[in-house]
């Protein structure tokens, strides 16, 4: 099952697609990578979806991505003594760490220390996704004296935000460690850490998960842009996660932020996701709204290596439909002549590194000879990673003899990854090269692949040699 599409689809699981002729029927609608929301359901929940995805890609014979998404820290208001309040523009409303006594109008806990060290006269705080807004006018650390800006219903903790604000949280709870170790022992390939702030939080769960899967840093704070570049140069992929972006920060701006991320995820050959209401109204609805449909569009002609859906294909009613609908609209998108174009048009230059002039070499000799196909054969994914990096007008062949590897570079832009066994010398190489594109549909007698790997083999990050084969 080959994808001909690019640009990849990652599909959350839930409630509405846990059984598996749905997971399957997914696959076949063009799901690339399975997202496992560690927010919702039980271990035993996510360890039975991952047994069903691993079961289906043998069936299939298509490598089958799987990213656990951790929670992170839940920032939320305590209780109220009878129901929910009303905040009334301009009044005062007190915010503080007593926790034993139950919010009324005029205060509510906030068992969060953290917030209270990190507050100062004049921050904002948004509280039940942003609906109400407040402003601190004097703080200490075991309270906050606010005055409403957005006034509203508050009822039980109700989450909060702190756009502007670094606040020293780690990233990982105690939660999200257990939910880490659970993970990592299931085998899934991507880690997404939610909450990231700084570089150190990615350092961080690197030191933990030691290689055995990918770090995804999801970009959902302003603290984060502020730290873009740092955080770049530690993590391994990338979540454009809008929904809380959105609410941190001012809706105009998060169109410009989304490109400013895929355009330096680019530049630095990392994997980038863009996530959180792409197609919402499929959620009850069998189509989107046309607004939708170019969202989506947008990201596929900035070169986004997936999309990803949430709620749409976790609990909503269509969650195939969502899937066959994003596909489609990809295939559209990447058809429009515009789309090379613009794709052309945003390449930036390679850095200064063997293997990224590989990379440059192999989309410069594809561009010149019209090849059939480029093939990275790769341990660890560099490869072809450089080579995905250069957006080429041919498909990718990812083929690496380790499972992880095939299934980390299922999320990336228009590789296909194959698994293959080991092969002892170039020559080999070349022969394997040459029948995986003629098997798989991608090249007949006569035409011309590229190829590039790392000499010696097994050698992670050695891309150093660029092969022209012919297709006998």
């Amino acid at each position: 099952m080959n994808r001909p599409c690019n640009a990849k689809i990652v599909a959350t699981l839930g409630p509405a697609s846990a059984d598996r002729a749905t997971i399957e029927a997914l696959v076949k609608a063009g799901a690339d990578v399975f997202r496992l929301n560690f927010s919702h359901g039980t271990h035993a929940d996510h360890q039975q979806r991952l047994e069903l995805i691993r079961s289906i890609e043998t069936d299939l014979g298509r490598p089958i991505g799987v990213l656990l998404d951790l929670q992170g820290p839940k920032l939320r208001v305590g209780t109220f003594a009878n129901g929910p309040v009303t905040l009334v523009e301009g009044e005062s409303f007190r915010l503080d760490l007593d926790r034993s006594t139950p919010g009324d109008a005029t205060r509510a806990p906030l068992p969060h220390p953290e917030i209270f060290a990190a507050l100062q006269s004049g921050a904002e705080l948004l509280l039940d996704d942003g609906r109400l807004r407040l402003v601190v006018e004097r703080c200490g650390p075991d309270f906050a004296e606010t005055r409403v800006l957005n006034g509203g219903p508050l009822s039980d903790r109700k989450g909060v935000n702190v756009p502007g604000v670094v606040l020293p949280l780690s990233a990982l709870t105690a939660k999200d460690r257990a939910d880490l170790d659970f993970g990592l022992s299931l085998g899934v390939d991507w880690i997404a850490l939610s909450f990231v702030q700084r570089a150190a939080d990615i350092e961080e769960v690197k030191a933990i998960v030691q290689g055995r899967a990918g770090i995804v840093a999801k970009l959902e704070k302003p603290a984060a842009i502020h730290s873009l570049d740092a955080i770049l140069d530690v993590t391994d992929a990338v979540m454009v996660a809008r929904g809380d972006l959105g609410v941190e920060m001012p809706a105009e701006q998060v169109p410009a932020i989304q490109k400013r991320i895929v355009r330096a995820c680019r530049q630095r050959g990392l994997p980038v996701i863009v996530a959180t209401q792409m197609l919402e109204s499929m959620v009850s609805a069998p189509v989107p709204t046309r607004a939708e449909a170019s969202d989506v569009a947008t990201a596929i002609y900035d070169g986004a290596d997936a999309v990803m859906l949430s709620a749409e294909s976790a609990s909503g009613k269509y969650p195939v439909e969502s899937v066959a609908m994003m596909d489609r609209i990809i295939a559209q998108t990447e058809a429009d002549p515009q789309y090379r174009e613009a794709i052309d048009a945003s390449h930036t230059p390679p850095a200064a590194n063997t293997a990224d002039a590989i990379g440059w070499a192999a989309r410069s000799v594809a561009g010149l000879l019209d090849v059939a196909a480029l093939v990275a054969y790769t341990s660890s994914g560099s490869s072809a990673l450089r080579m995905a990096r250069e957006r080429p007008r041919a498909s990718i062949l990812g083929i690496t003899p380790r499972d992880s590897t095939a299934r980390r570079l299922a999320l990336v832009w228009g590789v296909q990854p194959v698994l293959s066994p080991d092969v002892p010398d170039v020559d080999g190489m070349t022969r394997l090269a040459v029948d995986t594109a003629k098997t798989l549909g991608f090249a007949v007698p006569g035409q011309t692949l590229v190829i590039a790997a790392g000499v010696p083999f097994g050698t992670p990050g050695s891309t150093n040699l660029l092969r022209i084969a012919q297709v006998d």
